[in-house]
């Protein structure tokens, strides 16, 4: 039967009320609450968190009528309802006051719904004390604690170091209230983006069980295979479920399963078009910036290594690329492993919608006056032609046009990789399968280009100025045919073209580009 698609509402009674569709995570919750207190979760934006968090007030208020059809409905006491406090911090925090004053609102507002008197006049952490003191002695239940965006007010100032400090410790005195009250306290759930270390956030609360990496609740948010088959079955005739799964799933946070991005999913079966509807809700500015303070090659963006460690890694003083790019959702788990006693994971695009959208951003941050799927579509063509000068003219004015404050920021713009990553993405930006650091038996070519049935297999190479452009062709083409990088791909029966690219270090262009059959 069709119902409603949820699209934008975060909250569970309009939902079940109303007849929206509702994917039923009780099942976890339910987990979470019987095994445990205090957690922690981390997801990218628009993943279900406040959806979730809204599921499990409505479980501890004891509003059982909203609950009848689902998993927990009949394993849950529905005669003891706790009182909850909910603190969402969705506001913006641009003023040192701007925090307490979104507290101490919150607050107000649970005082009055409790129908407590109001407390009087102190700071957002004292408020708090007395708050979960006076709602466990007038109802004789302890409190559920929910934190949506706990990480909001600092994400959203890291711009400026000063004021991202104090809110930083302003929320950890808060957070600390939470742990000295745990007499009056039942349950407690935290959520954000980032994973900030206890150390820097949450000492005062660091009895937080972290399952942002547990397999067990790796599908808390997001929407399974199944989910898609048993919830929004009605929904998809006349939608390719390849076409969806490539676009939209591939999430993972260990577990068996990978998941799609609920946003996605929602929207594209309203409209019934695939777009980067997910992406287009935000824009990675703090990611460009990074990238380019440390001199990080786009191109290196894909197939990272990283550990537990790095994935988790996330401080003001220290602000891991791979944390940033795995818990905002550009990367995912692609592959995990156990060496040396630590699990290791190899991360990568969760699918071709970030993929697509990620490096078409990119291009345009560049400051490229044309559109960056212009710039893909022409050079795609050309390869396909096999127009080897042509697209080295190509590739020549499209490079002039890279603004010259890039190639000056790092030592990237004096290696080939920051002339392969720029052409890299320009593929990306159009889905071309292309593959960079490409391993074979002897070495790795820069980037390989699968398109129109052929194999093109790019090798850059840097000359310090015109009279050794010659010789940087002829080691590029040397070196991939002693190298075999061609040879992985020969029994395709497909035509292989070996691209020598030269560049100069002083003009920061293509200086000369030479192609010939593997």
């Amino acid at each position: 039967m069709s119902r409603r698609l949820p699209i934008g509402i975060q909250d569970f009674r309009t939902i079940r009320e109303q007849d929206f569709y509702y994917v039923d995570k009780t099942p976890l919750v339910r987990k979470l609450v019987d095994e445990g207190r205090f957690y922690f979760l981390s997801r990218p934006r628009r993943f279900g968190k406040s959806l979730l968090l809204d599921t499990i007030r409505s479980l501890f208020e004891g509003h059982e009528e909203l609950f009848r059809g689902l998993n927990i409905h009949g394993h849950w006491d529905w005669s003891a309802a706790h009182p909850v406090v909910r603190l969402s911090f969705d506001g913006k925090y641009n003023d040192p006051k701007d925090l307490e004053r979104s507290i101490l609102t919150q607050l107000e507002v649970i005082e009055r719904n409790a129908g407590l008197p109001a407390a009087a006049c102190g700071s957002g952490p004292e408020r708090l004390l007395d708050l979960l003191d006076r709602l466990h002695r007038r109802t004789g239940r302890q409190v559920a604690v929910l934190v949506d965006e706990y990480d909001k007010p600092i994400l959203d100032v890291l711009h400026d170091p000063e004021l991202a400090t104090a809110n930083r410790d302003y929320l950890r005195g808060f957070y600390g209230i939470i742990k000295g009250s745990a007499e009056h306290v039942r349950f407690v759930f935290v959520t954000g983006v980032s994973m900030f270390s206890k150390a820097g956030l949450f000492s005062g609360l660091n009895n937080l069980d972290d399952i942002s990496l547990d397999p067990r609740h790796a599908t808390i948010c997001g929407y399974t295979e199944n989910d898609l088959d048993r919830v929004f079955g009605p929904e998809l005739d006349g939608l390719d479920r390849e076409e969806i799964r490539s676009w939209y799933n591939g999430y993972h946070w260990r577990g068996g399963e990978r998941v799609y991005n609920p946003w996605d999913v929602l929207l594209l079966l309203d409209s019934r078009e695939f777009r980067p509807y997910w992406f287009e809700t935000g824009s990675p500015t703090l990611l460009f910036r990074m990238l380019k303070e440390k001199s990080i090659s786009p191109m290196e963006l894909e197939n990272r290594m990283a550990d537990m460690s790095l994935v988790s890694k996330f401080d003001l003083n220290d602000i891991g690329i791979e944390a940033l790019l795995f818990q905002t959702g550009y990367l995912t788990i692609a592959e995990e492993w156990e060496e040396d006693h630590r699990t290791s994971f190899r991360l990568d695009y969760p699918n071709l919608e970030v993929q697509l959208s990620l490096n078409d951003e990119l291009l345009k941050h560049l400051g490229k006056g044309r559109l960056p799927l212009d710039e893909g579509r022409e050079f795609r063509e050309l390869l396909e032609a096999n127009d080897f000068e042509g697209f080295g003219d190509r590739l020549r004015s499209y490079l002039s046009g890279i603004p010259y404050q890039w190639h000056a920021t790092g030592d990237l713009a004096r290696y080939e990789a920051w002339y392969a990553s720029l052409l890299h993405m320009c593929f990306r930006a159009v889905g071309v399968d292309v593959r960079a650091e490409d391993a074979s038996s002897h070495g790795r070519a820069d980037i390989v280009v699968l398109t129109g049935g052929q194999v093109f297999v790019l090798e850059f190479k840097m000359a310090d100025g015109e009279d050794g452009a010659d010789a940087a062709l002829n080691e590029a083409i040397t070196q991939m045919r002693e190298r075999g990088y061609a040879e992985k791909y020969l029994d395709r029966r497909e035509p292989v073209h070996l691209i020598g690219v030269s560049c100069g270090r002083k003009a920061r262009n293509l200086l000369e580009i030479r192609a010939e059959p593997a």
